[in-house]
């Protein structure tokens, strides 16, 4: 994981105290001199690494509340579920090797909204994807890629409770992205009209609505998944968990690789092989792995779309390659 240097953190800022007095006890016990060093991690600018020189202890604190987010309100919204959906599914047993989800260590809403959370050392899988991109084994990221669904397979199948999906809060977010789409103007009124027929057409299909919810990730990016030794992964970043199709996860991370591999070649199917892997590595989590890979590759392409269009919309993505985000996200939609 990147991490940049910043300095060191006052001693007369409340944070120090906090991490003092609060958090470090839950680790090492209280320790009358500590120096913090601070890091940016990964390029964000709402999350850091803080280690105290004396005895090593590192943990990470994301701020919910900045210049950036400014609305106190919604901050403290998402730290309120950030932190209690990292405690439910670590309740659910989803704790240590080699399913682990980060240990929540304190909130403190007058601190920006800030979560503190365990430090773990790892490799993010967008470092594993960008790795491969650059010539790495191509079975470093297969090997990887098991793990991940066999992770995401237990972070379903545990929290599964016999309830239909609603399909149409797919489809409502759907519409949340075709409408930014056509506000930044990276659509046209024709296309706006032939994504709300072909999000229909899904909405049509039976096996859309065959599946029973689970509780999703609900933001299942390569930034927020880590990988230790072995079939360890390590996940964080649950702000956004809730209940929904099973695939709502996948597809994300099948999207995320398409994006990754065509962005860097060019080639719309150059990360094909990986999504199958993938995909057949989490169907083989159920009773007959047959018939659950049939089950949802059925339903990616719906969700493989929704990515492309989720990362179109992103400033940061110029507009040649924003066209083609969208051009491919219209021939997954019309695989229904």
């Amino acid at each position: 994981m990147s991490k940049i240097y910043l300095g060191r953190l006052p001693e007369n800022d409340p944070l120090h105290g906090y991490l003092q007095h609060d958090i470090q006890p839950l680790i090492n016990g209280s320790t009358a001199h500590t120096t913090y060093r601070v890091f940016r991690l990964h390029g964000s600018n709402d999350v850091y690494l803080y280690e105290d020189r004396h005895t090593g202890v590192k943990v990470v604190g994301k701020f919910f509340l900045s210049a950036r987010k400014w609305d106190a309100k919604k901050a403290f919204s998402r730290l309120t579920s950030e932190f209690d959906n990292l405690c439910l599914m670590r309740d659910y047993g989803m704790d240590g090797y080699p399913h682990h989800v980060v240990r929540p260590l304190g909130r403190n809403n007058s601190l920006s909204a800030l979560l503190v959370t365990e430090f773990c050392e790892g490799e993010l899988l967008s470092e594993v994807i960008q790795s491969v991109i650059q010539g790495r084994d191509q079975g470093y990221l297969s090997g990887k890629l098991t793990a991940l669904a066999y992770f995401l397979s237990a972070f379903h199948n545990r929290t599964a409770f016999g309830v239909g999906v609603n399909f149409n809060q797919d489809c409502d977010y759907m519409d949340l992205l075709i409408n930014r789409l056509f506000t930044i103007g990276a659509i046209s009124r024709d296309e706006v009209r032939e994504l709300n027929w072909l999000r229909d057409q899904w909405r049509n299909q039976p096996r859309m609505w065959e599946d029973q919810k689970v509780l999703v990730h609900g933001d299942a990016t390569p930034d927020n998944f880590m990988f230790g030794d072995g079939l360890n992964v390590i996940a964080f970043d649950l702000e956004r968990t809730k209940r929904a199709d099973r695939v709502f996860d996948t597809g994300r991370i099948a999207g995320e690789l398409k994006h990754f591999f065509m962005r860097a070649t060019g080639n719309r199917d150059a990360a094909d092989s990986f999504i199958g892997h993938f995909l057949w590595e989490y169907a083989c989590h159920f009773p007959d792995r047959e018939s659950a890979f049939k089950s949802i590759t059925g339903r990616t392409q719906f969700y493989i779309g929704i990515t492309l269009l989720r990362i179109a919309r992103n400033s940061w993505v110029d507009p040649h390659y924003r066209r083609s985000l969208i051009n491919e996200a219209k021939e997954c939609l019309r695989r229904f």
